[in-house]
């Protein structure tokens, strides 16, 4: 039999438990992740955007911060905007697209990324372009590093078309961080 004094007290128990949930719902951030993505090498950017599906799988919002050497994965090689001679150097220095990026260990003298995309394709594992797209497709933000860029020689006119890009400062990253449960670098 319910009394009125149990009725008070399950009330008080629920409220407590309610307060309990959304306490510890707040001090665990969002369900996000965040990926520095600092090399330029073919083997790694792949893992970030493995990592970066994995995580969308399994609903958590992902950011990923591209910088220095990892920019050039972003390139276009049809697009060509006009740059001054020192900016033009770095930019033949770097590869020109995902397709041009150097594996971080086997190059090979030069075969191991077409030999590693081979075996990739053989069995059945997506492209870098293809996880790419697909990153597009599901929200996966790629925010690309303003200085980074700058000191590349690289213009935001000759960057990759992906709904989810943006050119942010480091602070921007930081930001994003603080608000992130997860956060890798590669």
């Amino acid at each position: 039999m319910i009394t009125a004094s149990n009725d008070v007290e399950l009330q008080s128990t629920i409220q407590q438990l309610v307060e309990r949930v959304d306490a510890l719902e707040k001090s665990a951030g969002n369900n996000r992740l965040s990926i520095g993505v600092m090399s330029g090498n073919l083997d790694t950017t792949i893992a970030a955007f493995i990592i970066a599906m994995g995580a969308v799988a399994y609903d958590i919002e992902v950011d990923m911060f591209f910088t220095f050497w990892a920019t050039a994965a972003l390139r276009d090689p049809k697009k060509s905007p006009p740059k001054g001679f020192l900016d033009k150097m770095f930019g033949w220095m770097l590869p020109r697209s995902s397709q041009a990026l150097p594996l971080s260990k086997m190059q090979m003298a030069g075969m191991g990324p077409r030999m590693i995309r081979s075996v990739m394709k053989a069995r059945g594992v997506k492209s870098l372009e293809e996880l790419m797209k697909e990153a597009a497709e599901f929200g996966v933000r790629i925010h690309v590093c303003e200085m980074s860029m700058g000191v590349m020689g690289l213009k935001e006119g000759e960057m990759i078309d992906y709904p989810n890009l943006d050119y942010v400062g480091v602070g921007s990253f930081i930001q994003m961080i603080s608000e992130s449960k997860q956060v890798l670098f590669l």
